[in-house]
């Protein structure tokens, strides 16, 4: 999923990326990237990006 995608559904995500050093979230391009893109391009274990993602999501009662 790109970022923008996920932002959509779970703005409260911007919060794990912006923790993780994902801080180019706010760029033009960045929202067309998918979140695998953006974390290979800064060093970052997309594993753990998606398993916080799926944690809040879960602990605020979305759907994962």
């Amino acid at each position: 999923m790109s970022f923008a995608e996920v932002l959509k559904k779970f703005p409260e995500a911007v919060e794990i990326f912006l923790s993780e050093g994902l801080h180019c979230i706010g760029c033009p391009l960045a929202m067309t990237e998918t979140i695998e893109e953006g974390c290979k391009a800064h060093g970052i274990d997309v594993n753990k990006v998606i398993k916080k993602i799926k944690e809040k999501m879960k602990k605020e009662g979305k759907n994962v």
